[in-house]
């Protein structure tokens, strides 16, 4: 079975912690050897946040584990790359 080497989900996270300290938490998991976090949607309740997961076997059960102890929900598995590496993509004619 291909290990997963990135790992793009879409999160629905209560104010606090910060953005900041969220991210710093999840960078600490075992399996992730780096994780970028962006904004896309604030409201009063929460924020969506992106976060993009790279490392060499990425656990998507422990990264959700964590993400859901620091208060927040998985909303979707927006991308996954698997194999000997990442696969960059390529606009193609389909695309428009």
């Amino acid at each position: 079975m291909s290990t997963v080497r990135r790992l793009v989900i879409d999160v629905l996270k209560p104010h606090e912690p910060s953005l900041l300290e969220f991210t710093t938490q999840l960078s600490g998991i075992e399996s992730v050897e780096g994780v970028t976090s962006s904004l896309i949607e604030l409201d009063q309740e929460v924020q969506n946040v992106k976060l993009t997961f790279e490392g060499e076997d990425v656990s998507f059960d422990t990264i959700k584990e964590r993400i859901e102890s620091l208060g927040a929900t998985v909303h979707s598995i927006d991308q996954v790359a698997c194999g000997e590496y990442i696969v960059t993509d390529r606009r193609t004619l389909q695309d428009g």
